[in-house]
């Protein structure tokens, strides 16, 4: 007979109320937990023979007549637990011969003397265990379905124990950043959320609303402007990491809510920037996966040696023939279809450039720095001395995507202020994704900004040197409601 998932819930409820029956808490706030299981696994030869209480979810139970195997799993590890069936019992534990009223999925901590088992298994030997939580839903034994496996990481985790791995390898990721930027000087600060004017990226924010005030902010899309102002505050090295949020599409490379990190160092500019941040991508790596040598998708990637450094206008001449600084428009537009890329008549001239740019990123290996993006480009950059058309920005290609940017940051607040308005028209004539004017920054910046070099790279660093899509990568990614 087929069991269906409320028949399972249905059993367990039923043994929930007769340990209840049994005046015993099957949810207590108190464990006594004192070792944990790797702890016995990995230095058994002082751990052999000593009492120990080891707490964890039960991951499998087999009975045979008065004995019973536990299966126990922690984080850190899992550890068999040896019973055998005792005539006598102990008020508010659980015996072998009570076993029938917990399952797998529950968690127990068990005390008792650690050794091996006749087949050689370290095992902890605990004739009574106690309850610490009953689960009222099984665990699957396989958990494949991906819409699924988004929804309830909670199982998946449990299920899949490499996702739970690999967010430990997110966090060692971002700890790293954060131990290469304190080691070089920098300070940590967190700055808002919520803007009343959002910039610093080309990208469509949410909209929120504050009650207090009855006013319309926005969730940022970029750390950029806040912390440019904490240079005109005074402080000439920080950063900062947490979340940022563009209302945009979802895909392997996009996420509507992640984690970015952005830098900003006074009395720098683009060059030191490069030196600076190909070092960081390098430590960030080793420090995460103890290697510099990835294969990501078709690509095959090493980080070692001095990356080269390539013109953004000389690529697109090279691949395409355009001329980004006299841009055709019907020759772009012709470019992009015969790639199947799709086109509307309000595409704007500049992202019709930066879309053929993207036809040469994906198929570029690197690693190699893309330097001095067009001025149309990079309204907070500053433009080469010797070129004006084309600004000290850089970014770093690895593996068909752009693993950060950075620029030498515009302090002229004159300049600032045009470009803003440009932007601003832009977005007035229809274009979402353009920056807004914000009339206090450039205030800022009359009463001076140093010269500076900034920073950004999001979460899709780790994504990608992972290899997995970004929703893989992220703890509980943002899904469509379902309701059930």
């Amino acid at each position: 007979m087929i069991m269906l998932l409320e028949d399972y819930r249905n059993e367990r409820l039923k043994k929930l109320e007769e340990i209840k029956a049994r005046g015993i808490d099957p949810y207590p706030a108190k464990s006594f937990r004192n070792t944990k299981i790797a702890d016995v696994i990995n230095h058994f030869d002082e751990k052999d023979g000593q009492t120990v209480t080891v707490a964890g979810r039960i991951k499998a139970i087999r009975s045979f007549g008065k004995l019973v195997f536990l299966k126990l799993v922690d984080y850190s590890g899992d550890i068999q637990i040896f019973m055998k069936a005792e005539d006598a019992e102990q008020p508010g534990l659980f015996g072998a011969r009570d076993i029938r009223l917990l399952d797998t999925g529950d968690f127990i901590e068990a005390t008792g003397l650690v050794g091996k088992s006749q087949t050689g298994e370290i095992s902890v030997f605990s004739n009574f265990v106690r309850l610490l939580t009953k689960s009222l839903r099984p665990l699957p034994e396989q958990f494949t379905n991906k819409e699924e496996r988004y929804r309830r990481r909670y199982v998946d985790m449990n299920v899949n124990p490499e996702v739970r791995e690999r967010l430990v390898r997110r966090s060692k990721f971002w700890q790293a950043t954060r131990d290469f930027m304190n080691d070089h000087g920098f300070i940590e600060i967190n700055v808002p959320v919520l803007e009343h004017t959002t910039g610093g990226a080309d990208a469509t924010p949410f909209t929120t609303h504050i009650n207090a005030y009855d006013e319309d902010l926005y969730l940022r899309i970029s750390h950029e402007l806040p912390l440019k102002r904490l240079l005109g505050g005074g402080f000439e090295k920080v950063y900062d990491i947490g979340p940022r949020f563009r209302n945009e599409g979802v895909d392997d490379e996009h996420l509507p809510e992640h984690i970015a990190f952005e830098s900003y160092a006074a009395y720098e500019n683009y060059e030191d920037g490069i030196k600076f941040y190909e070092e960081m991508i390098k430590y960030v790596a080793k420090e995460t996966w103890g290697t510099l040598k990835f294969h990501v998708g078709d690509f095959d990637i090493d980080l070692e040696g001095e990356w080269p450094r390539v013109k953004y206008s000389d690529l697109l001449k090279e691949k395409f023939g355009v001329d980004v600084f006299n841009p055709d428009r019907e020759q772009l537009i012709n470019i992009l279809k015969e790639n199947g890329v799709e086109v509307t008549p309000e595409t704007t001239t500049n992202h019709l450039i930066d879309n053929v740019w993207k036809l040469i990123r994906k198929t570029s290996a690197g690693p190699y720095w893309l330097i001095e993006e067009p001025l149309s480009l990079s309204p907070l950059a500053k433009t080469v001395p010797d070129n004006p058309l084309v600004t000290e920005r850089f970014h770093p290609i690895i593996a068909g995507t752009e693993m950060g940017n950075g620029y030498s940051e515009l302090n002229d607040p004159l300049d600032q202020l045009v470009r803003f308005k440009e932007q601003q028209a832009a977005r007035d004539a229809g274009d979402d994704e353009a920056q807004m004017l914000d009339q206090d920054f450039v205030e800022m910046l009359e009463y001076g900004m140093p010269p500076a070099c900034g920073w950004g790279n999001s979460e899709r660093n780790f994504w990608l040197l992972e290899g997995v899509p970004g929703r893989e990568a992220v703890p509980f990614p943002t899904m469509k409601q379902k309701e059930e």
